[in-house]
C-alpha cells in the first residue's frame, strides 16, 4: 500500500507535463493557422488593386496600430463633408500634424548707459495665450500662462491688471523717460468686466488675493484709498469699456519692497529663476541700487492686424537703475557679472526669442563706451518719440556664448562728455505753508518743447483727512491763468472715500505751469495714528498723462513684430506718442497728540497704586503675633543639664 501511495503522486506530475505541452502546441497551430488566410487576404487585396499603404496597415501587429492611433489627430469633418463609403475604404490613412502652441513666450532685457555714470537695465517678459477667459468657458489646463492669475482673472471677470511695486524714486531730468514708468509704493488698477454687479465687493476681495499672491500690503486697499479716474487710465488692450464705474485705482505710497515680493514675481515665470535672463535677478544686487520697480500687466490683445481674434497678454517688467557711487567701484566700468554677481549661459528653453539690447545711440563710433564682445547684430526702433540705435545680443544662438559658454557683457567708459536730451515733459509736486493747521499743494509741469504747446491730463488723489479749500484752486502758465479745459471733482467722505481731482490743462510752449490748492488738516482719533506718527503721513503720486509731440513718425500697427520695451502702450497717431509720467510722494505732518503723557501718566499712576494702595492693603490683611525672645546659650545649656538630670527646665 505504501508503493502504491508513491507512485501516485509520481504519475499525476507525468500527466500535468504531458497536458501543458499539448496546449503550447495547440496555440501554435491556431497563430499558423491564422496567419495563413490574413497572408492570403492580403496578397488578394493587392492583386484587386487595394493601395500599398492599406495594404501594409493591415499587415502591422495590433500592438503597432494602437500606437499609431495614439499619435494621430483626427480632425473633425463639417456635416456637410461627409465622404461615401466607397472613398472611406479606398483612400490611405492620414496622419495629421500637431498644431502649433496656443501659448507663446519671449524675453528680453534693455541696458542703457546713462550719462551720469549709472546704469539703467530692464527686464522684459511677454506671454500670450491664445485663450478665452471672458467667454465663460472654463480654463484647466495651463501651459506658460501662471494658473494662480488665470484664475484670478475668471474668478473675478476681470479685463486688465495693472499691478507694480517700487522702492526709489525716478529722476527724469537726470536718467530720461522710464520705458514703463510706476510711482512709488505700490500701484493698482483694475478694469472688469461689464457683467460684475457688485464692483466694490469684488475689488475688495481682488486686492486680498492679489496680496497673498504677492506678499504685499495690498489687504490695505480699502475705500479711504481708492478711487475711479473719469478720463485719467484708458484700456491699454483692446475693446471699447470706458465706463469709469468698472474701474478701480488705488496707491500705497509707504508699501516697502523687499524679497519676499521678488520672489512670488519670480515664480511666475515658465522659467522661474533657473534659466534665461531670469538668473541675474540676484536680490542682494536688486535691492542695492538707486531704483528698482517690478510690475505686471494683463490685458486682451489682437492676435493679427485685422483683430478677428484675441489674445490674453502678461507682461512681467523688472526696471532698476544701478548707482555708479553706491556700487563702490568707483570708476565708470559695467559688466553683467558686476550688475548681477552673475554671467548668461542659456536662454529660457521655453522661450521662442531671449534677447538683449545694448543701446548705442549716443555712441556711434565708439567715442563714448566700449562694448565687448562686440556683436554684429544691430536694432532700430522707435522709442518715447526718438528713433534709438541697440546692439542685439540673441541667445537662442550658440555662437553668442563664444567658447566659454558664457555672456559677461562689458561696457567701459572712455569719455563722459556729450549731453542727455531733456526730456518734452516733467513734473514735481510739494507741500507749502507752515503751522499744523492749514497747508498748500504745489504741482508743476514742464513743457519744454520749444514751440509745441499739448494738453495733459493731471489726476490728484488726495487723503480725506487733508480737506481741500476747491474754491482756491489756480492753474497758472508765465505768470497768467490758464483755464482748464475740462475739471472733474469729487468731495471726500471723512473715513469713507478720498478727494478725486482730474483736470485737462494746455501747456504752452517752454512753459512751466503751477496747479496750487489749499487744504486744511483734521484731527484723527488716537485709534487712526500709526506706530510712528511723528514721521508723517503719505499722499500719492499725481499722475500725469499727455500725448507729446514726437521727433519721427510712430508706428500704429500694434501687431507687428517689434521689440517689447517699444510696444507696450500703442500708438493712434504717427505725429505723437503717449506718456504717464508720476510726481513725488508727499509727506504732511497732521497734528499729533503726545503720546507720551499717557505713558507718564500710566508711570505715575502704578507707582501711586503700588506705594499707597500697597501699603494700606497690607496694614489691613496682615495678622500680629506675639513671639517670645528666644532664650541665650547659657540658658539653653543649663536647661539641657537639668532635662538629663530629670529637674524641670528653667
Amino acid at each position: 500500500m505504501a508503493a502504491h501511495r508513491c507512485h501516485f503522486p509520481a504519475l499525476v506530475l507525468i500527466l500535468w507535463s504531458l497536458s501543458v505541452f499539448i496546449v503550447a502546441d495547440v496555440q501554435e497551430t491556431t497563430r499558423l493557422t491564422d496567419t495563413g488566410p490574413s497572408a492570403a487576404s492580403s496578397q488578394q487585396t493587392a492583386a484587386a488593386g487595394e493601395p500599398p499603404a492599406a495594404a501594409e496597415t493591415r499587415r502591422q501587429p495590433p500592438e503597432e496600430e494602437d500606437r499609431r492611433w495614439e499619435a494621430t489627430e483626427v480632425e473633425e469633418a463639417a456635416p456637410g463633408d461627409a465622404p461615401s463609403d466607397s472613398q472611406t475604404s479606398s483612400a490611405p490613412e492620414t496622419v495629421v500634424t500637431p498644431s502649433q502652441p496656443e501659448d507663446d513666450f519671449q524675453e528680453e532685457l534693455v541696458i542703457r548707459p546713462l550719462h551720469s555714470g549709472d546704469i539703467y537695465a530692464s527686464f522684459q517678459f511677454r506671454t500670450v495665450w491664445d485663450t478665452d477667459f471672458m467667454g465663460g468657458k472654463k480654463v484647466s489646463h495651463y501651459r506658460l500662462f501662471p494658473k494662480s492669475l488665470g484664475q484670478v482673472i475668471s474668478k473675478f471677470s476681470v479685463r486688465e491688471l495693472h499691478i507694480s511695486f517700487t522702492q526709489g524714486y525716478w529722476r527724469t531730468m537726470q536718467w530720461g523717460q522710464p520705458f514703463l514708468p510706476s510711482p512709488p509704493g505700490a500701484e493698482l488698477w483694475v478694469w472688469f468686466q461689464d457683467t460684475v454687479t457688485d464692483v466694490d465687493g469684488t475689488w475688495k476681495e481682488l486686492t486680498n488675493v492679489l496680496s497673498g499672491i504677492f506678499c504685499a500690503s495690498l489687504n490695505f486697499i480699502d475705500s479711504t484709498n481708492t478711487v475711479q479716474p473719469s478720463a485719467s487710465f484708458k484700456p491699454l488692450g483692446i475693446g471699447n469699456v470706458t465706463d469709469h464705474r468698472f474701474l478701480r485705482y488705488a496707491t500705497l505710497p509707504r508699501e516697502i519692497v523687499c524679497t519676499e515680493n521678488l520672489t512670488p514675481w519670480k515664480k511666475l515665470l515658465p522659467c522661474g529663476s533657473k534659466a534665461g535672463l531670469a538668473v541675474l535677478m540676484k536680490s542682494e544686487k536688486l535691492f542695492h541700487s538707486s531704483f528698482h520697480s517690478q510690475a505686471v500687466h494683463i490685458r486682451p490683445v489682437c492676435q493679427d492686424w485685422q483683430c478677428k481674434s484675441t489674445s490674453w497678454e502678461l507682461r512681467q517688467t523688472l526696471n532698476v537703475v544701478f548707482d555708479l557711487h553706491s556700487s563702490g567701484q568707483g570708476k565708470r566700468e559695467w559688466s553683467l557679472f558686476k550688475m548681477f554677481s552673475r554671467t548668461l549661459t542659456e536662454a529660457c528653453p521655453l522661450a521662442s526669442s531671449s534677447k538683449i539690447y545694448i543701446d548705442v545711440t549716443d555712441n556711434p563710433q565708439g567715442e563714448q563706451f566700449e562694448l565687448s564682445p562686440a556683436t554684429p547684430l544691430l536694432s532700430q526702433a522707435v522709442v518715447l518719440g526718438d528713433r534709438r540705435t541697440y546692439s542685439v545680443y540673441d541667445l537662442t544662438q550658440q555662437a553668442t556664448f563664444g567658447s566659454m559658454r558664457s555672456l559677461n557683457m562689458l561696457l567701459r567708459w572712455k569719455s563722459s562728455d556729450g549731453d542727455m536730451m531733456r526730456p518734452l515733459l516733467h513734473g514735481e509736486r510739494y507741500v507749502a505753508g507752515y503751522g499744523l493747521q492749514t497747508g498748500e499743494i504745489h504741482t508743476l509741469m514742464y513743457n519744454h518743447h520749444p514751440y509745441r504747446a499739448f494738453p495733459v491730463l493731471l489726476l490728484d488723489t488726495v487723503p480725506w483727512y487733508l480737506r481741500l479749500y476747491i474754491h482756491t484752486l489756480t492753474v497758472t502758465s508765465k505768470g497768467k491763468d490758464n483755464k482748464p479745459s475740462y475739471i472733474h471733482y469729487q468731495p471726500s467722505k471723512d473715513r469713507v472715500r478720498p478727494h478725486l481731482l482730474e483736470m485737462l490743462v494746455q501747456l504752452p510752449p517752454n512753459s512751466v505751469t503751477e496747479v496750487t490748492v489749499q487744504f486744511e488738516r483734521a484731527l484723527l482719533k488716537w485709534t487712526e495714528y500709526t506706530p510712528d506718527p511723528n514721521h508723517g503721513f503719505y499722499v500719492g503720486s499725481s499722475v500725469v498723462s499727455a500725448l507729446v509731440p514726437s521727433v519721427v513718425a510712430m508706428d500704429t500697427n500694434s501687431t507687428q513684430e517689434r521689440p517689447l520695451f517699444s510696444s507696450f502702450f500703442p500708438s493712434k497717431e504717427e505725429s505723437s506718442y503717449f506718456v504717464r509720467i508720476y510726481t513725488e510722494p508727499l509727506l504732511v505732518n497732521l497734528p499729533t497728540p503726545d503720546f507720551s503723557m499717557p505713558y507718564n501718566v500710566i508711570c505715575l499712576t502704578c507707582t501711586v497704586v503700588a506705594v499707597g494702595y500697597g501699603s494700606l492693603y497690607n496694614l489691613l490683611t496682615r495678622t500680629f503675633q506675639v513671639e517670645e525672645p528666644s532664650p541665650g546659650l547659657a540658658k539653653r545649656l543649663a536647661n539641657i543639664i537639668r532635662k538629663m538630670r530629670g529637674v524641670p527646665p528653667l
